[in-house]
């Protein structure tokens, strides 16, 4: 049987949904959790807060253990970069080159023609490459693009080094017959594979896939939960139906991923899911220079984190470092605080001492001194 691949795409779904904050622990939690259930690859959010989410994101690259890692990389060379530090611990990394085909996206949210979005393609995919070996261009809303151009830029992303080519229908407005048209002719005109994102807004999501697949579809996008989105508990029954028919099959555990998702979800504390209490209680929250340790610790519970005596202290010295500059913080803030103080991956690099020299008659000098380990590291610029 020819074999599908997997992405989950939950925690960009759910990052992108305004009513829903995901915690710490939340995204760790369901990026296990799709990794355990076979998926192929696992997306994460576009970077928002870049110290924020470096810290979340370096942590899920080292605890996953079998599915790819992607992360879409953003619009400039200094976005590629930041993605791939991210997720370049990752066993299996890729770095995904997200952009808008169609005309009215391409000017509305970037301002720019289709001919020099065709270039913008080849230079982020040509600076992806030169960090990871597998690199993904995503054509967004790819549904009401031309499709000449369509094709143009999925040509564009090959012959600068994508291994995959991904037409998505952010739109939500193709029937099946038409996505499926629409994967066959990318197919026709690259080498490489072609996966789809359907849309589940009109509650096709499923019939459109399985028209993808027999067109040729390489991949689908699916997600635990989200909005209109394909759902990969639909996608796994109606593989266990038809996939002898259409002669494909999957990595998924089909045998225990309703009860997984349902776990997960049932475990994650965001406010669509909380009871009103819960959500009354994080809404209290609100700590300043006069916190303890203890209260710490215990806000910390609140929201789902079981602090160490250490983790506790760390995070109570962080907060009065924040209070001195502001009176208070809330809920929100106080998880950033927890993510950067008690829940990072242990530094390699640690900073012993610095020196620095200048005058108007010669160059500045600095010498700084670094451990790693037990070793000393040392050195002197000049500039």
């Amino acid at each position: 049987m020819r074999k599908i691949k997997i992405t989950d795409i939950t925690l960009k779904k759910l990052s992108g949904e305004r009513e829903i904050s995901l915690l710490f622990r939340e995204k760790t939690a369901i990026a296990a959790c799709a990794d355990a259930l076979g998926t192929d690859a696992v997306e994460l959010a576009p970077i928002k807060n870049l110290r924020e989410d470096t810290i979340i994101y370096k942590t899920i690259a080292q605890n996953i253990q079998n599915a790819t890692l992607a992360i879409p990389v953003g619009f400039s060379k200094e976005d590629v970069l930041a993605a791939w530090e991210c997720v370049k611990d990752a066993k299996k990394p890729r770095l995904q080159i997200e952009v808008p085909v169609s005309t009215v996206q391409m000017e509305y949210t970037y301002h720019i023609k289709a001919d020099k979005m065709i270039a913008k393609i080849g230079e982020l995919t040509k600076a992806a490459k030169e960090l990871c070996d597998d690199v993904e261009f995503a054509a967004l809303d790819a549904t009401r693009a031309d499709e000449d151009f369509l094709i143009a830029a999925a040509k564009e992303a090959e012959a600068s080094g994508a291994g995959i080519i991904t037409v998505c229908d952010d739109a939500g407005i193709s029937l099946p017959e038409g996505i499926a048209a629409l994967v066959g002719k990318i197919k026709k005109a690259v080498n490489i594979p072609v996966y789809v994102q359907v849309s589940d807004r009109i509650n096709m999501g499923v019939a459109s896939a399985i028209s993808a697949i027999k067109e040729g579809a390489d991949g689908l996008k699916c997600a635990m939960a989200g909005k209109d989105v394909l759902l990969a508990g639909e996608i796994s029954d109606a593989m266990n139906v038809c996939s002898k028919e259409i002669g494909v099959e999957t990595n998924l555990n089909n045998t225990r991923i309703h009860t997984s998702i349902d776990d997960m979800l049932s475990s994650i504390n965001h406010e669509a899911y909380e009871i009103e209490s819960a959500v009354s209680e994080k809404k209290k929250i609100l700590l300043d220079s006069d916190s303890t340790i203890a209260q710490v610790a215990q806000a910390a519970q609140v929201l789902g984190y079981d602090l160490s005596e250490s983790d506790s202290g760390n995070v109570h010295k962080a907060l009065l470092q924040i209070c001195e500059k502001k009176g208070a913080v809330g809920a929100k803030e106080f998880e950033a605080l927890i993510a950067s103080s008690a829940m990072q991956a242990p530094s390699t690099y640690h900073l012993e001492s610095y020196t620095t020299n200048s005058s108007n008659l010669t160059s500045s000098m600095s010498q700084v001194t670094l451990k790693c380990n037990d070793e000393i590291i040392c050195g002197v610029s000049t500039g």
